[in-house]
């Protein structure tokens, strides 16, 4: 039936389309809070050290193994539109630092809950997202007190070693945590780390320690012709982003030949402009091409003859990040290639890894763009040690650009927590039962990083209240199951990744909280709405949500 809404004379009047489904006030507010609430369960047990993995299985077959929080949310084909503002948030989180995405998501589901019974006391959403707007705040203010100011390279490589814990890098996280650093240092330009200049090239069939750092770039490409030299050193290099082939004319026209002789001459003329072009190239002093376009099979030939490497049809990202490396320019017009425009690196060599042909482009002097050679024994090995290589890099620039950390382990949450409880005694109002919620909800990390390790949340939350009354850098150690001093135990989270995963989150609850009518047009989301009814769907209680 049609939504309608009555009028003066007990006419209805029709505003909505047929098919229209509405949810109003606490109904609305219901269905959206069980939503956020399942899609933080959903992760919450990827979290820490000892979190376990998801394996996610797409439509057409495809397995991704994983425990990275914005991975599984964007691999998982959510429906549930108020579940979407939650991957938003993690998505959020995995652009401005690249870590804390299941922190984030599960803080929001926690601040969601905890607001459910707020609201079944009888008290406005509005004072709710009022209250947690303030206890935002203040946790900010809080976070900026407890952060330890460090970005020395010990430092940065126990923040790398932080993140990558628990995603199936342990044994070769030391290893990788300094060749992430490096990396990080090496593209470092005026305080700021452009992460677009770390290339990440995965290859499998290795063990995780055979991960190298390449001072330059590494193109999955092959060269152009068989006749070209595998090696050169101290190569001069040439980047092209046009075509090495005859242009074809841009109107339509029309050759007409009546002589053998000219159709040679014809043929001869194509000839020469493709050599020309050789010779430009090779007149520059180029050793090795890399072309954006393609390479005309005559144009390979004139090539291998004058010994230059090519490569064609590199990406155009590949190209820029050859000329943040070797510092060429790249040239769109073939007749404008000069000597200025060449760049150089130590070695360029074509090597086979993993059966595949790879050109290695090493040792450039001052390299701003890098490389690193991620390998793993099988696919979704090598799979999951880019994403966790990928977070390191993250947390590492962002440390390297704000020069702050904090302690790992739960032990900010904590803090938090109990300085949030005493600023609460000094508000009046509703507002104070708000921000009480705020910070019970945060102590659902360390609570889940105990149940994660397989201890008791309970008995872990009360030695870590205790714990915190003399240094609030103590944390759950999940390995030794006790609390530690996570400074000492070199477990440290940049401060950008607390700040960030408390701000969206507080801010993603907020305005789900402000929601009291759900108008979902016919074919687009009612069936899911119909479906959160029931919470049946899937095995364990989640919700046809995908």
């Amino acid at each position: 039936m049609a939504q309608q809404l009555g009028a003066g004379q007990g006419q209805p009047i029709l505003v909505l389309p047929e098919g229209t489904s509405r949810l109003l006030g606490r109904d609305a507010q219901r269905m959206n809070i069980m939503a956020g609430k399942v899609l933080a369960e959903t992760v919450r047990t990827t979290l820490g050290p000892k979190g376990m993995d998801k394996m996610l299985v797409d439509s057409l077959g495809d397995i991704v193994v994983t425990n990275d929080g914005v991975t599984i949310l964007k691999e998982m084909d959510i429906e549930h539109p108020a579940a979407k503002m939650l991957v938003e948030v993690a998505k959020t989180q995995e652009d401005e630092v690249g870590d804390g995405t299941t922190t984030a998501v599960i803080i929001a589901g926690e601040l969601l809950k905890k607001a459910e019974n707020l609201l079944d006391q009888d008290i406005h959403p509005t004072i709710v997202a009022m209250g947690y707007r303030q206890a935002a705040e203040k946790a900010q203010e809080i976070l900026n007190s407890i952060s330890i100011d460090a970005d020395d390279r010990e430092t940065l490589i126990k923040v790398a070693m932080t993140a990558m814990t628990g995603k199936g890098t342990e044994k070769a996280r030391k290893p990788l945590a300094e060749l992430v650093v490096d990396a990080v240092k090496q593209v470092q330009e005026n305080g700021d780390v452009d992460t677009d200049h770390i290339k990440i090239e995965k290859k499998d069939g290795a063990v995780v320690d055979d991960s190298k750092l390449v001072q330059g770039v590494i193109i999955d490409k092959e060269r152009v012709h068989p006749g070209m030299p595998k090696k050169v050193e101290n190569a001069q290099i040439a980047l092209l982003n046009s075509a090495i082939e005859v242009k074809e004319t841009e109107v339509d026209a029309e050759i007409r030949i009546t002589d053998p002789t000219q159709m040679q001459a014809f043929i001869e003329q194509e000839e020469q402009m493709i050599k020309d072009m050789v010779d430009k190239i090779v007149d520059s002093g180029a050793q090795v091409l890399f072309c954006q376009k393609g390479i005309d099979d005559l144009a390979q030939h004139y090539l291998a003859k004058a010994g230059v490497m090519a490569v064609r049809r590199v990406k155009k990202s590949d190209i820029d990040k050859l000329s943040k490396a070797t510092g060429a320019k790249v040239v769109t017009n073939i007749e404008d290639l000069s000597a200025a425009d060449i760049g150089e690196a130590g070695l360029v060599s074509e090597k086979r890894i993993s059966g595949e042909e790879m050109i290695f482009v090493e040792d450039c002097k001052e390299a701003k763009a890098v490389t690193l050679l991620v390998r793993g024994s099988t696919d979704h090995v090598v799979d999951e040690i880019e994403r966790a290589v990928d977070d390191a890099i993250g947390v590492v620039a962002a440390t390297v650009e704000d020069g702050k950390v904090v302690a790992g382990g739960g032990a900010p949450e904590i803090e938090l927590a109990k300085k949030l409880k005493e600023y609460a005694e000094s508000i009046s109002g509703r507002e104070q039962l708000a921000v009480v919620a705020f910070a019970e909800a945060l102590e659902i990390v360390p609570k889940t990083l105990a149940e994660n390790a397989g201890l008791d949340s309970i008995d872990s939350l009360v030695d870590l209240r205790a714990a915190h009354e003399t240094s609030y850098y103590m944390g759950l150690d999940v390995f030794e199951a006790e609390v530690a001093d996570m400074n000492e135990a070199g477990v440290i989270e940049p401060h950008r990744v607390k700040k960030q995963a408390i701000q969206s989150a507080a801010e993603a609850a907020e305005m789900i909280l402000r929601i009291d009518d759900v108008i979902a047009s016919s074919g687009s989301g009612q069936s899911d709405m119909e479906g959160m009814e029931g919470m049946g769907g899937m095995p364990g209680g989640m919700p046809p949500m995908m």
